[in-house]
């Protein structure tokens, strides 16, 4: 039985395992999923909270987040989506860290803005505008940028694996960034 389960798991991709899981509920297929990209984030905790046993304990709460997560959303490329999950639930740590009540600060910090933590808030909020408008993208440019912008490939690489014309990548890559400059204007988003 382990055998065949062995052989089944290299050969499932990863969108079967999670129209599988969205199927069943079967966490220990979601685990199965959550196992091939580890390490993956735990690389991202680390990047974010710097510290070892902190990340560790964070990349068990994201497969807890995951369980209901997965389920709620419409994910067609698990490895960027949960890169993004990660990446978000680490900001969202660090900003409660950086919450302590007023009676714990020295006086003199009372007075003072923190600029450095609004802007992180106010970068965590255009991450997640910017994540909403990416999601609006056609599947095939929401795929596309993935590819370009998250596991920086080429547009010779991306060509490749869509096994699509290298023109036709290119007009995916700016289209996509089109769209996307206009959904962040429309909402507040761009620096221009």
């Amino acid at each position: 039985m382990s055998f065949l389960r062995d052989t089944l798991n290299t050969q499932t991709t990863d969108q079967e395992l999670v129209n599988q899981y969205k199927r069943e509920g079967d966490v220990r297929v979601l685990g199965e999923l959550f196992q091939r990209y580890m390490d993956l984030i735990y690389a991202v905790c680390m990047k974010y909270l710097k510290e070892p046993a902190e990340a560790q304990d964070t990349v068990m709460d994201i497969f807890e987040e995951l369980v209901n997560k997965l389920r709620k959303h419409e994910v067609s490329n698990f490895k960027g989506w949960l890169y993004t999950v990660a990446k978000n639930y680490c900001l969202m740590a660090l900003r409660s860290k950086k919450q302590i009540p007023l009676t714990q600060m020295p006086e003199f910090m009372q007075l003072a803005e923190n600029p450095h933590l609004e802007n992180a808030v106010e970068k965590e909020l255009n991450l997640n505008r910017l994540s909403k408008c990416i999601e609006g993208l056609s599947p095939d440019q929401k795929y596309t940028v993935q590819l370009f912008y998250l596991e920086e490939k080429s547009y010779k690489e991306i060509a490749g694996i869509t096994q699509t014309e290298w023109n036709k990548v290119r007009s995916l890559v700016q289209n996509a960034r089109r769209n996307l400059k206009i959904c962040m204007d429309k909402n507040g988003l761009s620096d221009e």
